[in-house]
């Protein structure tokens, strides 16, 4: 990420991919206000991403009732704000997902909890 300043301003970021287990993956799910803003994963890039959307997806926002009747097939992805057509059966690096990327999706029908949006 480009940064601005009024004076030179150099330093070694601390946050590079090696010093986590796997790089660092922003997912945020639109409209659900239960989940405020996108959660932080270590995920390994060689992980597919339907993958992602079976096992990882549902450990972390499975408690919204409204989870489950997500249809996958209807859902909205982006990725830094741009619209974005995942290939599940590629790894996350094949989609063109690395460390501290961040990635959201929408769910058509499904928006709040309930119905219930604010």
């Amino acid at each position: 990420m480009a940064v601005k300043t009024v004076k030179p301003y150099r330093f070694a970021p601390r946050d590079t991919v090696d010093k986590f287990p796997a790089p660092l993956l922003y997912i945020g799910w639109e409209d659900h206000m239960m989940f405020v803003s996108p959660i932080c994963l270590p995920v390994p890039p060689d992980t597919p991403f339907q993958a992602l959307m079976d096992k990882i997806l549902p450990d972390a926002y499975g408690m919204h009732p409204d989870f489950a009747k997500i249809d996958w097939s209807k859902v909205q992805w982006f990725k830094s704000g741009k619209p974005f057509v995942p290939e599940p059966a590629k790894t996350l690096r094949e989609n063109g997902l690395g460390h501290k990327d961040v990635i959201r999706f929408r769910t058509p029908g499904l928006e709040g909890i309930g119905g219930a949006y604010f």
